[in-house]
C-alpha cells in the first residue's frame, strides 16, 4: 500500500551528495559584523600610517660600517649623480668621519651647468667636492660605462676593479647615497664587493620633500614608492652573474636555478 523505497530522483540526489561530500567539507565560517568591519578598518588604517611614517627611515638608513678591529671606514664612496645639496651633505659627512679618501662614481653625462662638459657623473662630483670643501683630500673619480641595467651595481664593480688595480683594500667602506636610494645602493654594493667587505651607508636629507610626510608631495610619493618597488625587485629578482664575467660587468642577472 505504501512504497518506502527510493525512487530514481532520490537516488540521484543521494549520489550527488555523496560526490560532494567526497570533494568538499562543510565548515563554519565566522564573518565580521558591522562593528567588526569597523574595528578591522581602524587597525588597517593604523598599520598603513605606521608603515608610511617609517618608510623613509627604512629606505634611507644611516649605518656607518665598523671593521673587525672596531674602527670605522677610511674610504667614503659618493654616488656622483646626486644633486648639489646631496653632495654638500657628503662633504659634511666626510668632515664628521675619519675618512682619508673619497671615491666618486657614476656613468656618462653630457653637461652640467653652462660652462662645463664633464665626461661622467663621477668626474663631475669629484670636481664639485674639491671646489666645495675637499680640496685637501684625495678624491678619485671612478667612471662607469653607459648602461641601462643596474647602474649602481655596475658602478660598484668599477670601484672594485679600481681598488684591485690600485692595491687599495675595500674591507670597510661607507657609501653616501641620496635619501631613499641608500638602502638599495648598499645592497647592490654588497653584492658587487662580496661578503668579505663591510659596507656602511649614509643617506642625505632630501631637498625636495619632507621625509617624515613624504606622501604629501608628488615627488616624495614617487620616490618612496618607486624605491620600495625597486628594492623588492632587487632582493627577489636580481642575481649577479659569475664574478669577472661579461654578464656581471654589464649588470646582466643570471637566470635563477
Amino acid at each position: 500500500m505504501f512504497d518506502h523505497g527510493i525512487d530514481a530522483g532520490d537516488t540521484s540526489v543521494v549520489r550527488s551528495n555523496g560526490l560532494l561530500s567526497s570533494l568538499f567539507r562543510r565548515r563554519q565560517v565566522w564573518l565580521p559584523t558591522l562593528w567588526g568591519w569597523l574595528v578591522l578598518l581602524i587597525f588597517g588604517a593604523a598599520a598603513v600610517v605606521v608603515i608610511a611614517s617609517g618608510a623613509n627611515g627604512f629606505l634611507a638608513p644611516n649605518e656607518p660600517a665598523v671593521g673587525k678591529d672596531g674602527t670605522g671606514a677610511r674610504i667614503l664612496v659618493v654616488e656622483g649623480w646626486m644633486h648639489e645639496t646631496d653632495l654638500d651633505q657628503a662633504v659634511a659627512a666626510f668632515r664628521r668621519g675619519r675618512y682619508e679618501r673619497v671615491v666618486t662614481t657614476g656613468g656618462p653625462v653630457e653637461s652640467w651647468g653652462d660652462s662645463h662638459a664633464w665626461k661622467s657623473f663621477a668626474e663631475r662630483a669629484a670636481s664639485y667636492l674639491k671646489d666645495h670643501g675637499l680640496a685637501d683630500v684625495p678624491v678619485v673619480a671612478v667612471p662607469a660605462p653607459a648602461s641601462t641595467k643596474e647602474r649602481t651595481f655596475i658602478s660598484a664593480l668599477m670601484v672594485r676593479e679600481w681598488a684591485q688595480r690600485s692595491g687599495v683594500g675595500l674591507d670597510v667602506i661607507d657609501l653616501f647615497s641620496a635619501s631613499v636610494h641608500a638602502r638599495r645602493s648598499r645592497l647592490l654594493y654588497r653584492m658587487a664587493l662580496g661578503n668579505s667587505a663591510q659596507v656602511g651607508v649614509l643617506s642625505s636629507w632630501p631637498h625636495d620633500f619632507d621625509p617624515e610626510h613624504w606622501w604629501t608631495t608628488s615627488s616624495g610619493t614617487k620616490l618612496v614608492i618607486g624605491e620600495t618597488l625597486s628594492l623588492i625587485w632587487t632582493k627577489c629578482c636580481f642575481w649577479p652573474a659569475a664574478p669577472d664575467s661579461h654578464e656581471e660587468r654589464w649588470g646582466i642577472p643570471r637566470s635563477p636555478k
